[in-house]
């Protein structure tokens, strides 16, 4: 009978912050799989869990994968478990878990601590719909879509990012959003010295600028208003002239009816002005 895999949450800070079943499930392990050995062993020695443990990171990911799974189709159970927070959230657990679907190896996960939501829900900013974007692309041709997105991205969007490129990160994201927009910036979150700057880019970038951070950080930005997007969108249409705009859907095939109610909902105006501006014209 095949083993399972089990991707277990651990402290991203506070020791308290872990499971009573991620413990057991360590404890009950035949095999525990650390992204980092050397951080973990502290962990398992503070709740005396002695399993043995093996390392599986960015690096060996592939070939370690493989025997992992093999072990597993074997009979073992096996735990994994990530530098701090939740397997596969922006580390090689997702590559794991995709090997064991395709080998038919079972998944479960045991939730816990997550950096990404942890400082989404204070960061008092919008949970109703966010999204999760990780680390920004180090590379500038990969970054660039990225950014793109965020000039009309809605959703609240949560980052992580290194204390030595938090400025750098803050500019980037003010010349792709504006200085105005809000974002929240978590540091050092469940531990003593947990701190949660909020304001606009603007502002943290000077805030900053004055005070190097130390620690991980997540930041978490707000996202556009629909209203800004509609305001914005009218405001483009309205730059163009009224006949070359009617023409635009004219040479689409619709019809003048047609044409102006298109050409009314782009600019935000009723199509009975549309029609009484082309008679003025």
């Amino acid at each position: 009978m095949a083993g399972k895999l089990y991707l277990c949450a651990t402290p991203i800070g506070n020791l308290g912050d872990i499971t009573y079943r991620v413990v057991e499930t360590l404890k009950n392990a035949d095999l525990i799989a650390a992204e980092d050995t050397r951080g973990s062993i502290r962990l398992l020695n503070h709740f005396d869990i002695h399993v043995p443990m093996t390392s599986y990171h960015e690096y060996n990911k592939m070939e370690k994968g493989r025997i992992l799974v093999q072990k597993m189709l074997d009979g073992a159970n096996i735990a994994l478990v990530t530098d701090a927070g939740t397997p596969g959230i922006s580390d090689p657990g997702e590559e794991l878990v995709r090997m064991c679907h395709e080998a038919g190896v079972e998944v479960t996960s045991l939730p816990g601590p997550a950096a990404c939501i942890t400082a989404l829900t204070m960061s008092g900013l919008s949970t109703r719909r966010f999204c999760f974007e990780g680390f920004l692309p180090v590379d500038k041709k990969e970054r660039e879509p990225v950014l793109a997105r965020l000039g009309t991205e809605t959703r609240t969007t949560v980052f992580y990012e290194a204390p030595h490129r938090l400025l750098k990160t803050l500019q980037i994201l003010q010349e792709a959003a504006g200085e105005s927009r809000q974002i929240a910036v978590c540091r050092e979150l469940t531990k003593l010295h947990e701190t949660v700057f909020r304001g606009s880019l603007a502002e943290a970038i000077s805030y900053y600028t004055e005070k190097p951070p130390k620690g991980e950080i997540v930041l978490v930005m707000e996202g556009v208003s629909e209203k800004e997007l509609i305001r914005s969108r009218e405001e483009s249409f309205a730059q163009i002239p009224l006949r070359d705009h009617m023409q635009r859907y004219l040479d689409q095939g619709l019809s003048k009816k047609e044409a102006m109610k298109s050409v009314a909902a782009d600019r935000g105006v009723s199509k009975r002005e549309i029609y009484q501006q082309l008679l003025e014209d």
